[in-house]
């Protein structure tokens, strides 16, 4: 259940206005009846458009069955046995750790002479190059040129 934030009073008379907001998500029209739930214990009233006797997934009123507290027929129970109209479920999208693979650390004299290697071998390439090619930032290669 999930609150909504709306409140309302009580008229005179004993009487409570919906929002037309919960009418329009819950599907109730003027005129619908309604069913009251309560809780006495927690002091909780729920209220729910009443159905009546007919079957919860589309509304029928032949060859009813109870299940689960709900009520049935005998159509909508041989479709959901043969998985009639029955579409599957997706698997929900595995996501990526939050935390990044642990890089290997190399210290600054290994980056040192690596970068010296590669500044040799490819004297024109951008600092940006040299910072993928060594797994590094494009700060540290900064670093990495001052102490050359």
């Amino acid at each position: 259940m999930k609150r909504t934030g709306m409140t309302r009073p009580l008229d005179t008379l004993g009487r409570i206005v919906i929002p037309k907001e919960i009418r329009a998500s819950m599907g109730i029209e003027i005129g619908d009846p309604l069913e009251f739930y309560l809780d006495t214990e927690s002091g909780f009233m729920g209220v729910g458009k009443y159905n009546g006797l007919s079957c919860k997934l589309c509304n029928s009123t032949q060859d009813l069955s109870y299940f689960k507290s709900s009520l049935l027929c005998k159509q909508c129970i041989l479709d959901m046995k043969g998985n009639v109209g029955v579409s599957p479920v997706p698997t929900p999208a595995v996501k990526e750790p939050a935390y990044k693979e642990h890089k290997v650390h190399r210290s600054s004299l290994q980056l040192l002479k690596s970068l010296q290697q590669l500044m040799r071998e490819h004297p024109k390439a951008k600092q940006s190059e040299y910072a993928v090619w060594l797994g590094v930032s494009q700060g540290r290669i900064s670093q990495l040129k001052k102490l050359l």
